[in-house]
């Protein structure tokens, strides 16, 4: 196995180690998990207005913004955007931005990941019409010293990158000026990612977040109660994850009081799915694509269009509370 592999699937053990000892929502590998009665949404769902999302698909662009939070955490943040041009071929960088306003998504990447291991999802994703901002964390990033618990500390990165990032919308010259929708916003992220997706609905929560997508993560035990305005929340996972136990991920889905959906990958590990280009990763892709079309532009039949996509080839099953 590759030294980097290897490396990748220690860290992630060790995470998943962290997890379990601090949670109380784990269980055991598989689907023998006993559903909660998840608690009532504390505000009313914000209603994101109805409108349609684009039909096509745009060129893709790539921009890094380099940030630092507080001086001592670098944040650097690699940008996919919509961008001019015709749709195809790999995201070229200072691609000038397409026409309109498009909702910002922000992807928190794995433990002893980065994000540009990610890039053909999060390049479909702004293909879709939707910006995608994913900042490199400073010690959970491959080439970081691996601090596991430097994840309680994401959540705070992830509110502090959308905060500059939005601003992008109001700075002169800047390429994206007048190109975002600054008020629909999502968050993702996978594994530790996910972790830090969790954290902004729970004990990090960030009120400009109008909706979730959690890949292979699960809840820390300090961070379980979700809180504030509804958000709806779409997790995936594998159920043969080896790493965040599947039970895992199900049981802090369970405890999600809002609208929400669970796409499970009967054959599906811990990160293969994302990461290589396939049939897993076109249903995986295609069904977060319509549900942030339907969370983020208020598109009622890319809502209607979830359940097809998620089942379509047989390789995964979808839970829908939406």
């Amino acid at each position: 196995m590759p030294r980097r592999r290897t490396a990748a699937l220690l860290a992630a053990a060790l995470l998943a180690a962290v997890l379990s000892g601090c949670s109380g929502n784990a269980g055991p590998a598989g689907r023998g998990v006993d559903p909660v009665e998840p608690p009532k949404a504390t505000t009313p769902a914000p209603g994101v207005p109805a409108g349609t999302a684009p039909g096509g698909s745009f060129a893709v662009g790539v921009r890094q913004l380099k940030l630092n939070r507080g001086g001592d955490r670098p944040l650097p943040v690699t940008i996919w955007y919509p961008a001019r041009g015709a749709a195809g071929g790999t995201p070229e960088r200072s691609t000038p931005a397409a026409a309109g306003r498009f909702p910002v998504v922000m992807f928190s990447h794995g433990l002893n990941g980065r994000p540009d291991d990610y890039a053909t999802l999060l390049a479909r994703w702004a293909k879709a019409g939707l910006v995608v901002a994913a900042p490199t964390f400073p010690h959970t990033a491959r080439g970081g010293d691996g601090n596991v618990l430097d994840v309680l500390n994401q959540p705070a990165d992830v509110s502090y990158a959308l905060t500059r990032v939005l601003a992008l919308d109001a700075k002169a010259g800047d390429p994206l000026r007048g190109r975002l929708a600054t008020d629909r916003v999502a968050a993702a992220g996978h594994s530790a990612g996910g972790v830090t997706t969790i954290g902004l609905f729970t004990a990090g929560r960030d009120d400009r977040l109008d909706a979730g997508v959690v890949f292979a993560g699960t809840a820390l035990g300090v961070g379980t109660a979700f809180a504030g305005a509804a958000a709806p929340q779409l997790f995936v996972h594998g159920e043969a994850d080896e790493v965040v136990g599947y039970a895992s991920g199900r049981a802090a889905y369970d405890r999600v009081p809002w609208p929400k959906a669970m796409l499970s990958l009967p054959k599906g590990d811990h990160g293969r799915a994302l990461l290589t280009d396939g049939a897993a990763l076109r249903v995986v892709s295609d069904t977060t694509v319509e549900f942030l079309r339907w969370t983020l532009y208020g598109d009622a039949a890319a809502k209607g269009r979830l359940p097809a996509e998620a089942v379509r080839g047989g390789l995964a099953t979808l839970d829908d509370r939406l």
